[in-house]
């Protein structure tokens, strides 16, 4: 078994830790590019959102370097997500490459039980015991937790550091040394190394930099190629974000959707404006918005792919959001025809406003 993934944010590091700790060969695709892109362009339908085009091209980039076995995220909700797998499937089919599919669904949608004999197939080629296969994948968890962890702390921070770039510099080497790793205790040592070396870095606290949330869509918000990378530019702004969706978070919250007590407080937040699941993440896109305002961010960017249905939905809800708690929100949409020229006018003009917006409250306090 030589098994591949789509990149996912960080989820390319958990899925190194967890096969090397099942000693089962990952091939993962290389980072996303155009090339990819290009790629799962070429041979998905026109109307087909980014997402599924990238992940197109992951699959197929992964099966020339010798990968035999797919591991789909999949999902039976509402939005055009809930046919991906079927789709991918087929299309790698009609391509006629020779694979073996494993598609990983929440427990709501598909049992435990099932749920429990697709994670079974995952690890069969693995001679490793059960409980060494169990810590495998609770390192694996452990890894998602502390890069994402580690990402949080350096866009935060970025606003607040005294050596300009200084942030971005500890979190790219990080995931560079953390790639290197080939034993899964290793790379969470060296990844609980760089949270103290994040966490200890000189900040000024007399800087009040602008602090926007990141929402939207999961995939374009948290895969960083997808959104132009937005959040680097920011960070190169000297400015603060936050963002609430991460791969650590759709673990935790799919693992608790079966109890409902799954993102509380984003369902909280939404109540108002939007109290049910349309599919997607458009519920938690308008609850971050809301509690974006309460936590005192300055404002949020939504990012989305084109045509994706539920933040289409969420997108219509933003501007009374923003009319009634006086909250600047952007929303960017993102294809393959986005230009990059165009995006970071439209990002440096927001900056430019809630700066402005954030020298005039200052002057009438």
């Amino acid at each position: 078994m030589k098994i591949t993934a789509p990149h996912l944010g960080n989820v390319y590091l958990a899925a190194k830790a967890l096969f090397d700790g099942l000693e089962i060969e990952y091939i993962m695709p290389p980072f996303n590019n155009k090339e990819a892109l290009e790629i799962g362009s070429l041979h998905s339908p026109e109307e087909m959102c980014l997402p599924f085009k990238i992940m197109i091209g992951n699959y197929i980039q992964a099966i020339e370097k010798g990968a035999n076995t797919v591991l789909i995220p999949g999902s039976c909700g509402p939005c055009r997500f809930g046919e991906y797998c079927e789709l991918q499937i087929n299309l790698l089919n009609k391509l006629e490459y020779n694979l073996d599919f494993i598609i990983i669904d929440a427990p709501k949608d598909i049992g435990i039980k099932e749920l429990y004999n697709r994670i079974n197939k995952l690890s069969s080629k693995s001679s490793k015991s059960k409980y060494q296969k169990l810590k495998a994948l609770s390192d694996a968890i452990k890894v998602v937790n502390l890069i994402d962890e580690i990402e949080s702390k350096a866009h935060y921070l970025a606003g607040y550091e005294k050596v300009k770039g200084e942030c971005k510099r500890i979190l790219n080497s990080c995931k560079r040394e953390a790639l290197k790793c080939n034993d899964p205790k290793e790379m969470i040592k060296l990844l609980e190394d760089y949270k103290n070396n994040i966490n200890n870095i000189e900040i000024d606290k007399s800087k009040n930099p602008i602090k926007i949330a990141i929402i939207g869509e999961i995939y374009t918000v948290i895969e960083p190629f997808s959104n132009l990378f937005i959040e680097d530019k920011l960070m190169d702004y000297g400015v603060s974000t936050k963002r609430r969706l991460t791969p650590s978070w759709w673990v935790k919250d799919m693992a608790l959707v079966p109890t409902k007590l799954n993102s509380l407080d984003i369902k909280k937040g939404a109540k108002e404006y939007l109290h049910l699941g349309i599919g997607g993440h458009a519920r938690e896109c308008v609850g971050e918005t809301v509690l974006a305002h309460e936590e005192g961010l300055d404002g949020a960017i939504q990012i989305f792919p084109m045509g994706c249905m539920p933040e289409i939905v969420s997108k219509a809800i933003l501007p009374t959001i923003s009319k009634d708690k006086d909250f600047p929100i952007m929303s960017l949409v993102v294809d393959e025809m986005t230009g990059e020229a165009g995006f970071v006018t439209r990002i440096e003009a927001f900056v430019d406003l809630l700066e402005r917006r954030k020298k005039d409250a200052l002057s009438w306090s």
